[in-house]
C-alpha cells in the first residue's frame, strides 16, 4: 500500500493520537512529533507537539489539514504510530523507501472523553480575558493561547490546580458573602505575573475575599508591581520591600506561597509560615546548595563520587527533610511534580496543610531526619531553626 493510501486509511478512522519517530536525517531539527486530537465546543482540531532536543513547539491545525500534514511529516520520519477508538496503526518506511503498513483492531475499545480535551479541565481557560496572561504574552487580547506559550500556560494552570485542590475545603468560609478575609503572603514574588494570576483566580473565579502581599528585595520590582496592580484595579493586592528572614506581618497569615526562593531563603519562608501557624503552604524551592556543600557520607560514598549525582541527591534530600520537618510541625505534607522535568529540573512543589498529626507520626518524621544526618553529616537551615522545638516533641 502506498504512503498516501496508508495515511488516508488512518485519517478516515478519526485518529486520537499520532506519533512520528526515527527521523530520516540528522539535519531534521525535530526528534519526534506528536499529534493529539482536541475536541472544542464547536469543532475538532489537532494539536502538534514538535520536540527538539531542548524545546517543545505547539501548533493547532484544523481536521481538514491533517492528511496533508501527516504526509509532509513522513518526508522527515521513517516511522508512524497511531491510535483511534477502534484500531492501532503503524507505518514504517525501509531504507529503500518501501512502505510497510499495518492495522490492528483494538482489544479494548477507547472511549473518547474529556481526558483527550485537557483544555476543558483547565481552571484558567482559553477565551477568558485575564489581563496578567495577556501582558505576559500567554494570551492574545482576545483570550486565545499564543502557540509558543502553551507550555507556560500549562505550568501556570498546574500551580493554580495544586492550590485549588486545598482551597475547595475553605472557599465557603471566605466567600464574598462573608466578612472573613484570606490573608496570603507571596515571598520572593519578583516581577513574575503569577501573583497577579493567583489574585485573579481567587477574586474572579472563586469569588473569595483575599488580601495578597508580595514581598521582594528589589525596590524597582516592588514599584513596578504596585503600578501594575493599580492598573488592573486589584485593590487587595500590594507589594512590599523586605527580606524573607525576619519579615513582620501585622495580620494572621492563612497561606504562604514561595516560588523559586533561592537556596536557604525557602527555609526561612517555611520557618516564618510555621511561626505564623499558616493554614496552607505552597513552595517551589530553587538553587539548593547547602546540603550539597556539606554532605559527607559514612558508607554511601558512591552518592558523592559524581558531582551531578551529588547535586541532584542533595536537592532531593533537602526537600525530603523540609517535608518531614513540616510534618513534625503539624502539617500534612506532599511533594508534587509542579512541571514536567523536561521543562525544568526545579519541578518539585511542597504542599503543606495544617492538620492534626499524631505525636507518633511527628516523632517518626524527626527520627528519619536524624538517621539521615547520622549517615550523611550535613547542615540544613530549617532543621537548625526548628531544632529546639524538635527536641521537646
Amino acid at each position: 500500500m502506498e504512503l498516501h493510501d496508508s495515511i488516508e486509511n488512518i485519517v478516515l478512522e478519526n485518529p486520537i493520537r499520532i506519533v512520528f519517530s526515527n527521523k530520516k536525517n540528522k539535519s531534521n531539527e525535530y526528534e519526534k512529533v506528536k499529534i493529539n486530537k482536541k475536541e472544542l465546543k464547536d469543532r475538532e482540531i489537532y494539536q502538534l507537539e514538535k520536540f527538539t532536543k531542548t524545546q517543545v513547539f505547539h501548533e493547532n491545525i484544523e481536521k481538514e489539514e491533517l492528511k496533508e500534514r501527516m504526509i509532509s511529516m513522513m518526508d522527515k520520519f521513517k516511522q508512524l504510530s497511531a491510535i483511534s477508538k477502534e484500531y492501532n496503526f503503524d507505518i514504517r518506511i525501509s531504507k529503500k523507501g518501501k512502505v510497510f503498513f499495518s492495522k490492528h483492531e483494538q482489544k479494548n475499545k477507547i472511549n473518547i472523553s474529556s481526558d483527550h480535551n485537557k483544555k476543558k479541565n483547565y481552571i484558567l481557560q482559553e477565551g477568558m480575558i485575564i489581563p496578567p496572561l495577556i501582558d505576559l504574552g500567554v494570551f492574545s487580547k482576545e483570550g486565545k493561547i499564543i502557540n509558543s506559550k502553551y507550555d507556560k500556560f500549562k505550568q501556570i494552570n498546574r500551580f493554580v490546580e495544586i492550590i485549588d485542590h486545598e482551597v475547595k475545603n475553605i472557599e465557603k468560609d471566605y466567600s464574598k458573602e462573608s466578612e472573613n478575609v484570606l490573608h496570603i503572603l507571596d515571598f520572593g514574588c519578583g516581577k513574575s505575573y503569577l501573583t497577579f494570576i493567583i489574585y485573579y483566580y481567587f477574586t474572579e473565579i472563586k469569588k473569595m475575599n483575599v488580601r495578597i502581599t508580595g514581598l521582594d528585595l528589589k525596590k524597582d520590582v516592588i514599584k513596578n508591581c504596585n503600578q501594575v496592580a493599580e492598573k488592573y484595579n486589584y485593590k487587595n493586592l500590594k507589594f512590599e520591600l523586605g527580606d524573607i528572614n525576619g519579615y513582620k506581618y501585622e495580620n494572621n497569615v492563612d497561606m504562604v506561597i514561595t516560588l523559586h526562593a533561592c537556596d536557604t531563603a525557602t527555609d526561612y519562608a517555611l520557618f516564618n509560615a510555621i511561626n505564623w501557624n499558616a493554614k496552607m503552604i505552597f513552595s517551589v524551592p530553587c538553587c539548593q546548595h547547602e546540603i550539597n556543600s556539606t554532605i559527607n557520607p559514612n558508607k554511601l560514598g558512591i552518592l558523592t563520587k559524581y558531582g551531578i549525582v551529588q547535586e541532584r541527591v542533595s536537592a532531593l534530600f533537602t526537600d525530603a527533610i523540609r517535608a518531614n520537618l513540616l510534618e513534625a510541625m503539624g502539617y500534612k505534607t506532599q511533594l508534587l511534580e509542579f512541571i514536567d522535568i523536561e521543562n525544568s529540573p526545579k519541578n518539585i512543589l511542597i504542599r503543606a496543610v495544617k492538620t492534626n498529626i499524631s505525636k507518633d507520626k511527628k516523632r517518626k518524621a524527626i527520627d528519619e531526619i536524624e538517621k539521615m544526618r547520622e549517615e550523611f553529616k550535613f547542615d540544613q537551615t530549617l532543621y537548625n531553626l526548628l531544632k529546639d522545638r524538635l527536641e521537646v516533641l
